[in-house]
């Protein structure tokens, strides 16, 4: 165990809620079952890291957008993002689905969704499933 253990959860949930591959969320039970710190403080931790890294995916998707327009798209992409057209910000509550989020984030990027509500949800959504994980394992 290191002396930094909310950094390690911070840095873990960053890059696992990226497109790269990673697991905050066994770090996260780890550190709350060895009482690495409060488990408010681990909450936290894990969910600014997770929604800043959900935002970097938003950001790839605004730039992406600028770099390769929408009419390039096929058409099995296009349906996916007439759903999310259609149901908007709320959609990322789902971001921290496996396989699914890191790609909702994208998505809301491309489609220009305003940040702030999508940080709103991204982060919403996360500090719920980081929650369960932490008051479930935590007496």
């Amino acid at each position: 165990m290191t002396d930094y253990p909310l950094w390690e959860l911070f840095f873990s949930a960053l890059i696992s809620s990226t497109l790269l591959p990673g697991g905050s969320e066994a770090l996260l039970a780890y550190q709350a079952t060895s009482h690495a710190g409060p488990p408010l403080a681990l909450l936290m931790a894990a969910t600014a890291g997770n929604s800043l890294g959900g935002m970097l995916s938003w950001l790839l998707g605004r730039w992406l957008v600028w770099r390769f327009p929408a009419h390039g798209l096929e058409q099995k992409h296009r349906a996916a993002m007439g759903r999310l057209q259609r149901w908007g910000g709320p959609a990322l509550l789902f971001s921290w689905l496996p396989l699914v989020g890191d790609p909702l984030c994208l998505a809301a990027g491309w489609l220009r969704t305003h940040w702030l509500p999508s940080l709103l949800y991204i982060a919403s959504g996360k500090a719920l499933r980081y929650a369960v994980i932490v008051f479930w394992l935590t007496p």
